[in-house]
């Protein structure tokens, strides 16, 4: 039977729940993020994902799954994305795959971004009302490696990347919390990132050019994994970068990690020292993976990320509240 049109739901109706970074615009709700999430719950068969691709050179990599299915990949190549399932109540679950690091993602209009514009119910399909998550509010705010670049392989592109592979979403998925992964290929806390985004300290708060960060909840806990890609950094830069994530974040805790190479390390202990907050955890993370780990020496492998996020769950079960489910 054909599709027959029914209810048009925009990105903001409360039975859809959005999952990350997510900016908001007229009539769609936009992420330049890997990991974001979109969830909802329908009864019926069938029903359509909107999608504005206006401007899109590259398309952005989704996973789509549906009750306890497989996930399935799909790209935004089209401004549609149909669903179907037999007759019956069901769930879905979208996460942000990748957002190629590689075009502008940054500066609208964008060259690469999940534009959504809502979705579209089969005439005889209704969405049901879900339930808001409930659990502790995590932010990571960090590089490639956060982004989960050439985690499934050495591929450039975003054949090779795989947020959902990336340690910070699965840290988020062990403690059950609602996750605000942002990673950014290229970037330091001063040396700006692919696809036309700023430095750290210029991006941090805002969710791409023009669109700021805001939370309708604090967040528990903070984990910033940033330095690796600087080719200086001094104690007092890092410092100022932590600085603006506290004044975000009265009542958060920060953990800072230093890049698993261990490069900056020195300097990032001095800044961590100098700030004298007392919520503020310095992490040694040197040697949490090596060369083996990786999938071209340097971005961690799927069981890279494995064990970091191992590590990473320890640690923020030692220095938080925070428990695994």
């Amino acid at each position: 039977m054909p599709f027959e049109p029914g209810e048009v739901v925009a990105p903001g109706d409360p039975r859809i729940i959005l999952e990350g970074q997510w900016g908001h615009e007229p009539g769609v709700a936009i992420t330049v993020n890997s990991g974001s999430r979109i969830s909802f719950s329908f009864a019926g068969e069938r029903l359509q994902l909107l999608f504005d691709t206006t401007g899109l050179t590259v398309a952005p990599h989704l996973w789509i799954t549906i009750d306890d299915g497989e996930p399935a990949l799909h790209l935004i190549e089209d401004a549609v994305i149909e669903l179907s399932a037999p007759d019956g109540r069901h769930q879905v679950e979208v996460v942000v795959k990748d957002v190629n690091e590689h075009v502008n993602r940054w500066n609208p209009p964008f060259e690469c971004a999940v534009v959504f514009a809502g979705l579209l119910l089969d005439v005889n399909t209704r969405l049901r009302l879900s339930g808001r998550p409930g659990g502790p509010r995590l932010e990571f705010y960090g590089d490639s490696i956060t982004q989960g670049v050439r985690a499934l392989s050495a591929h450039p592109e975003s054949d090779g990347a795989d947020g959902t592979t990336s340690y910070a979403y699965l840290t988020a998925r062990a403690f059950g919390a609602t996750s605000y992964q942002v990673g950014f290929g290229r970037q330091g806390i001063l040396r700006p990132g692919n696809g036309d985004v700023p430095p750290g300290v210029e991006s941090f708060g805002w969710n791409f050019a023009g669109s700021p960060a805001e939370r309708v909840e604090p967040s528990d806990v903070v984990v910033v994994n940033l330095g690796v890609n600087d080719e200086t950094l001094e104690p007092e830069q890092y410092a100022d970068f932590v600085t603006r994530v506290r004044s975000a974040y009265p009542g958060a805790t920060i953990v800072s990690l230093t890049p698993f190479s261990g490069k900056h390390a020195d300097a990032i202990t001095t800044a961590v020292k100098s700030l004298d907050d007392p919520n503020l955890v310095l992490v040694d993370s040197t040697g949490w993976i090596t060369e083996a780990d990786t999938t071209d020496g340097v971005h961690p492998s799927v069981p890279g990320h494995v064990k970091i996020a191992d590590h990473l769950i320890t640690v923020l079960e030692t220095h938080t509240r925070l428990r695994r489910r």
